[in-house]
């Protein structure tokens, strides 16, 4: 019988569930690395055992990457510091947003703040920056988003290794066909509301929050846009808003079904100014169409909830029912068994929840 582990990073240390295959009851360890933030986590399985990796940040020892192959029991430091600009490179890494393993075996990618991209090959032990991307024309024009400059959102291809699709805050989408040689910039049709008018639509500078898609139609994106939820069915050449129907169009996470290509779950809030859920109220929305249509899941989330759910706070699990897991910045996760119909509250009381992974076992 398989096992689930569930990740919830906080901006005060990281907390690890474990449940058996009907996702009911959670057995739970933390903190761990109680005095560091924890932006990213994730479970490299190309290894003869899974390997936890997490992005941690401190003001005093600055940012690294911790692993554990016997699933949190104990953690080691990559060596060297872990993720490091090069000596030539006048910046210093502050947070590690995203850490993805590759298709190819021990590939991991790790996007950080400031806004830089790192590849390690060998399971996340040591990492080297893609100059490609860090000498872009574009990067000294990229702006810091409310949350910081960074990479959030890094999208190896499925099936070509020399495609990798990344999103910055504030910098918008950017793709590369050559293994990170050159970059192109992938926003046509994402509005920039916050432009004058008559800008809006500029070729990058989009304040895009998450980005995410199926591995089995990889050239379909969906994108959760700075006021926007978008598709393209063109690997990123074309953007198209499909938020007609939502209660809001502005929100962090976007997550796809992991058996169901056509559908994509949302969690939208007010705008800029509020940044909590319409009403007040807990809702996760999903469309089983790839966006034609929208559909309130909300059955066990509390009616009374005024805290956003970040960009990487949401996520699935990867199994058949698929669970679905988010996480509040009141410091509760929530856990759906049945792919969001009902939820029940799973752990609470933790410090503001950054992210959230789920991986079967």
């Amino acid at each position: 019988m398989s096992s689930t582990l569930l990740m919830a990073g906080t901006r005060k240390g990281l907390w690890l569930g474990r449940s058996d295959a009907a996702r009911v009851d959670w057995a739970w360890s933390g903190p761990h690395f109680d005095m560091e933030e924890v932006y990213s986590c994730a479970v490299d399985t190309s290894g003869a055992s899974p390997r936890i990796l997490v992005g941690t940040s401190s003001p005093w020892t600055g940012a690294q990457v911790w692993r554990s192959d016997d699933l949190g029991d104990t953690w080691q430091e990559t060596p060297g510091g872990a993720v490091r600009m090069p000596d030539d490179v006048d910046a210093s890494v502050e947070r590690v947003w995203q850490l993805v393993p590759g298709i190819e075996p021990g590939v991991v990618w790790a996007g950080t703040e400031p806004g830089a991209v790192f590849r390690s090959d060998d399971r996340g032990e040591t990492f080297s920056l893609v100059r490609g991307l860090w000498d872009h024309p574009h990067r000294e024009q990229w702006n810091a988003g409310f949350g910081g400059q960074a990479f959030h959102t890094i999208l190896p291809h499925p099936t070509d290794p020399a495609r990798l699709t990344v999103a910055i805050s504030t910098g918008g989408v950017y793709e590369t066909t050559d293994a990170g040689a050159s970059w192109q910039p992938r926003n046509q049709g994402i509005r920039a509301e916050f432009m004058p008018e008559g800008q809006q639509f500029p070729e990058f500078g989009q304040c895009v929050h998450k980005v995410a898609r199926h591995p089995d139609v990889p050239d379909r994106l969906f994108l959760q846009n700075h006021g926007g939820v978008y598709r393209s069915d063109d690997g990123g050449g074309q953007w198209d808003y499909i938020a007609d129907g939502l209660p809001a169009d502005f929100g962090f996470p976007i997550v796809v079904h992991p058996n169901e290509p056509d559908t994509v779950f949302v969690f939208p809030i007010q705008g800029g100014d509020g940044r909590f859920p319409v009403d007040g109220q807990a809702q996760v929305w999903r469309s089983t169409d790839a966006g034609a249509h929208w559909q309130r899941l909300s059955q066990g989330l509390p009616e009374r909830f005024f805290v956003a759910v970040m960009r990487d706070a949401m996520c699935t699990d990867g199994a058949d029912p698929a669970g679905l897991y988010l996480g509040g910045r009141n410091g509760t996760v929530f856990a759906s068994s049945d792919e969001g119909q009902s939820w029940r509250q799973v752990i609470d009381n933790l410090p503001d929840v950054m992210v959230v992974r789920a991986a079967q076992l």
